[in-house]
């Protein structure tokens, strides 16, 4: 699917860029990510004249390495989808799930199918004890 839930582990929560960066050098990360898309979401390809950083992370359950792959510029509706579990508790889970459908072009049992394993991976990786945080992607930002 080319639009998928990110469920963060509990433990990484606000463990994200801007928590870590100086103000300044996340300018310069996020305003790449906005000139790589051309105006345009990375994710579901819509022109918007406000696009959102997001970070991507992969997750080592093995060695409890949460590794930053990538930060790419996304539509608002793609964030909210990606971030279901706040979209949800502000109370829009309904038109994220409509966005998902349209953009990955499935049914509701499909999106539902969809979140159920989001939340059997999130549910998995809330197992590991602490994570240790891999940023070697911003080694080609910051000299």
């Amino acid at each position: 699917m080319k639009l998928e839930f990110e469920l963060v582990p509990d433990g990484c929560w606000y463990s994200n860029l801007r928590s870590i960066l100086s103000p300044a050098q996340w300018d310069y990360i996020r305003k790449d990510a906005y000139a790589r898309a051309g105006g345009k979401c990375m994710i579901c390809g819509a022109r918007t004249g406000r696009l959102e950083a997001h970070e991507k992370w992969e997750y080592d359950e093995e060695n409890a390495v949460q590794k930053l792959v990538g930060v790419i510029a996304v539509c608002r509706s793609c964030h909210e989808v990606i971030h279901i579990g706040r979209t949800s508790l502000l109370g829009g889970e309904e038109r994220a799930a409509e966005h998902f459908m349209k953009v990955n072009g499935c049914s509701y049992a499909e999106y539902r199918r969809a979140l159920g394993r989001a939340n059997e991976e999130h549910r998995r990786r809330n197992l590991v004890g602490e994570w240790k945080l891999d940023l070697g992607y911003l080694k080609k930002f910051l000299k």
